[in-house]
C-alpha cells in the first residue's frame, strides 16, 4: 500500500554552506519582509506513477528566503518535485515541511501558461488569486497594489486578449502575489517568451522575491537563468538531487560574467556527461 504524503515537523540539522549564505542575506537585506519566506524540509521524498518511480528518496533542506533553481534534462522529474511541495501532487513515501507551520496553503504557483480567464478583465483575473478573500473588505486595493507592483497598474481595465505575452505573465505574477505567499515555485514561467522579454522578467521576479522577501522555487530548463536568479541551482537527475551547486555571487548579477559563465558550464558538463535518456515526469 502507498504511503500517504505526511506534512510535519521535523528537527533540521545544522544548516550547509548554502543556507548560511542565504541567512546573511537575509540579514544584509534589512527588511522585515526578509523573515516572511517559510524554510523547507524534505526527507526521503518519493513519487511513483504506476511502475514509474520518478523521485527515488529526495533529501532537501531550503532555508526561508532562499531562491533555488532546479535543472535537469527534460524527464527528470523537476516538476514532479515542485508539485508535489505545491500540494498538487500526492507522494508516494516521504515528508515534506513548511517552517513550523506545516502549512501547504502558503505556497502558490505560476505556470509557463499564465492561464487568465478571458471573460474577466485584468484586475478580477488578479482578485482571482486571493480565494476566499476575494469578497473582503480591501480585497480589490489588495490587487490594484500586486498589478502596480508587476508595472501594470494602467492595465486593470483590459482584457486579456489584448495584452502582449511578457504582460499576461505579470498579470500572473500579480495574482500569484496578492495573497502574499510564504513559498512561491515557478514552473518554467518565461519558457515561452522571447529573449528580451524574458531578461526584464526575469529582472522583476528577483525584484519581487528581494522586495517580499518570500522563499523561491524555480524550474527550469536554462541553466543560464538559473544561475542569474538563485542563491542555490539543484540538478536533478535519475530522481534524486545529483548536484548542489551555491551560486555566491554579489547581486544585481552581470549576467554574461566570467564567474556565472564557470558556474554555468560546470552545470552543464554535469548534465551532459550521459547521452542516455533519463526517465521521469
Amino acid at each position: 500500500m502507498q504511503e500517504a504524503l505526511r506534512f510535519q515537523s521535523v528537527d533540521v540539522e545544522p544548516v550547509d554552506r548554502a543556507g548560511m549564505l542565504t541567512q546573511a542575506r537575509l540579514v544584509r537585506r534589512g527588511s522585515d519582509s526578509a523573515a516572511r519566506g517559510l524554510s523547507l524540509t524534505i526527507r526521503d521524498l518519493r513519487k511513483a506513477f504506476g511502475d514509474n518511480e520518478v523521485l527515488r528518496g529526495v533529501d532537501l533542506h531550503i532555508p526561508a528566503g532562499q531562491f533555488v533553481a532546479i535543472v535537469g534534462r527534460s524527464g527528470c522529474g523537476k516538476s514532479t518535485l515542485l508539485r508535489l511541495i505545491a500540494g498538487l501532487e500526492v507522494a508516494t513515501a516521504g515528508s515534506i515541511a513548511f517552517g513550523e507551520e506545516t502549512r501547504a496553503q502558503d505556497v502558490r504557483v505560476m505556470f509557463q501558461e499564465p492561464r487568465l480567464l478571458p471573460w474577466a478583465r485584468v484586475l478580477a483575473n488578479v482578485e482571482v488569486g486571493l480565494g476566499r478573500e476575494r469578497a473582503s473588505a480591501g480585497a480589490q486595493a489588495r490587487a490594484e497594489r500586486a498589478l502596480v507592483e508587476v508595472g501594470l497598474g494602467d492595465k486593470r481595465g483590459q482584457w486579456p486578449s489584448v495584452l502582449s505575452g511578457g504582460q499576461k505573465q505579470r498579470v500572473a505574477l500579480a495574482r500569484a502575489l496578492v495573497s502574499q505567499p510564504r513559498v512561491l515555485a515557478f514552473d518554467e514561467p518565461l519558457g515561452a517568451l522571447d529573449a528580451l522579454t524574458r531578461i526584464s522578467m526575469q529582472r522583476l521576479l528577483e525584484r519581487v522575491w528581494r522586495d517580499q522577501g518570500f522563499t523561491a522555487i524555480l524550474v527550469t530548463h536554462d541553466v543560464s537563468e538559473a544561475v542569474a536568479l538563485a542563491d542555490r541551482v539543484l540538478v536533478i537527475e535519475d530522481g534524486r538531487v545529483a548536484q548542489d551547486v551555491v551560486v555566491d555571487q554579489p547581486r544585481p548579477r552581470r549576467r554574461g560574467s566570467a564567474e556565472l559563465a564557470a558556474l554555468e558550464g560546470e552545470i552543464l558538463s554535469h548534465l551532459l556527461e550521459g547521452n542516455e535518456d533519463t526517465p521521469g515526469l
